[in-house]
């Protein structure tokens, strides 16, 4: 991969797609800030070197130019960070945005407007790429997260400029191949998440790796259910019983423990619950909905998880956003949080947020930001943000 190292970027003008994809309150004000402090390393080499630094990010999918995706509150934020002023544009191309670049001294630090609010970034329009390359000398992927979109900013514009790895793009991608290619063993994947056809594609890559598969979350069901088991109302892909199935029996044939909830905390409504009680995996009533794994089950997933050498976590146990029903995804993440020879990585939108919202952060060797960009990594596919840096 051709990393920033090898670019001669001194007092050259340099494009850094960076993800600033953060979440905000109801105010517009971030509410975290991870995914900024993971850019701080290829920002300030950056500046070291006297490069002009044009930041591109998106933020949400806006329809159009929505205030509240405008990425002002995102540049004071890394001002703050870096303890220097973020200059931001209001456009994203343009005469205006042109003259301000021209402007800039190096080791200046400049933020356009969201990449998105212009509806040729998602269609990888060849002109607004273009025009997004004539800002610059020479092109920074920073942003591993957005990678797996064919957007102008992500995959246009490399047909440009000369591309490179930033430093978040660089570790993302060691980790997840040091995962794929060297695992430690025993290597336990500890599967939460709802919907099993999102993490098919990772269950069988991984799969003649593994050494035990621990299956918690929503997805748990339509194991349950495709082994002939109720599940009342709880959460079921009735149309992946046959996945389900195909993956135990694989699990079985290369001889690998793939282990299932024993118990459940069932709840009769998830906005208005009156009722809530711990239930065996095998005494489900109509009525019921699992809302988390329970207490027997999270002792059974820590037994064979506490001998593990690597241990990949990707999706939550239960619905952790509502109160009440993060117990069993807290539990484990904090037993997760006290291995220290084990080397643990964190996948997953949702698994971040879960250990962000429980303040878990600083116990795990490595949290991928990447979301569906590192589950289709993990998957064997082709990024296309990626190609242009190989």
């Amino acid at each position: 991969m051709k990393s920033i190292r090898d670019a001669e970027v001194r007092h050259q003008t340099v494009l850094l797609r960076e993800d600033y994809n953060v979440p905000t309150d109801k105010d517009g004000q971030i509410t975290s800030d991870t995914r900024i402090i993971a850019s701080l390393p290829t920002i300030k080499y950056l500046i070291e070197k006297e490069a002009r630094v044009v930041i591109i990010s998106h933020m949400g999918r806006p329809k159009g130019k929505d205030p509240l995706y405008q990425l002002d509150k995102v540049a004071e934020r890394l001002s703050a960070l870096l303890g220097k002023n973020v200059q931001k544009t209001a456009n994203i191309i343009g005469d205006d945005v042109k003259s301000v670049i021209d402007q800039m001294q190096a080791g200046e630090v400049l933020m356009l407007e969201n990449v998105r609010f212009d509806p040729r970034e998602n269609s990888n329009d060849p002109e607004f790429s273009k025009e997004l390359a004539s800002l610059g000398k020479l092109y920074v992927n920073d942003a591993f997260s957005a990678s797996h979109r064919e957007h102008a900013s992500v995959l246009g514009i490399t047909q440009y400029l000369p591309s490179y790895a930033g430093f978040s793009m660089e570790k993302e991608i060691i980790e997840l191949n040091q995962l794929l290619d060297r695992p430690a063993h025993p290597f336990i994947l500890l599967q939460g998440g709802a919907k099993v056809s999102n993490k098919i594609g990772v269950i069988e890559r991984l799969l003649d790796k593994l050494d035990v598969i621990c299956i918690g979350g929503g997805m748990a069901f339509t194991f349950l259910k495709a082994q002939g088991y109720a599940v009342g109302k709880s959460y079921l892909e009735i149309e992946k019983l046959d996945v389900a199935n195909k993956i135990m029996d694989m699990a079985k044939n290369l001889g690998k423990k793939l282990i299932l909830p024993v118990d459940f905390l069932v709840t009769d409504s998830l906005e208005h619950s009156t009722h809530r009680e711990i239930v065996a995996f095998d005494k489900f009533q109509d009525y019921m909905i699992g809302a988390d794994i329970g207490p027997s089950s999270v002792e059974l997933f820590k037994k064979h998880m506490l001998y593990g050498k690597t241990i990949l976590t990707n999706g939550p146990m239960g619905i952790f956003e509502k109160e009440g029903f993060g117990t069993g995804t807290l539990d484990l993440y904090r037993f997760l949080g006290n291995f220290r020879d084990t080397h643990v990585l964190a996948a997953g939108g949702d698994t971040s947020a879960a250990i962000e919202k429980f303040g878990l952060s600083s116990r795990f060797n490595y949290i991928s930001l990447g979301g569906g960009a590192t589950l289709e990594y993990l998957e064997g596919k082709e990024l296309p943000g990626i190609k242009p840096l190989l």
